[in-house]
């Protein structure tokens, strides 16, 4: 698995808002570092140089993502 980036927060419309380190494109899977999967990339936003992306959840233990590393395989 490949390394992405970490997840930054939970937002109020309870997607996961991930700060990304490479690339990922829409409809992208991310998994945590356990590989159980963590959300599908909705959207990519912010600058260039510093992207970020908003997942829809698919797992219900979204506190405890936070901080978490994300991966895609």
């Amino acid at each position: 698995m490949e390394k992405v980036g970490y997840v930054l927060r939970i937002s109020r419309s309870k997607r996961i808002i991930v700060k990304l380190e490479k690339e990922v494109r829409e409809g992208d899977i991310l998994y945590d570092d356990r590989g159980r999967k963590a959300g599908k990339v909705i959207e990519v936003f912010g600058p260039i140089r510093a992207p970020y992306a908003s997942l829809q959840p698919l797992t219900d233990r979204l506190r405890g993502l936070v901080g978490r590393k994300v991966y895609r395989r």
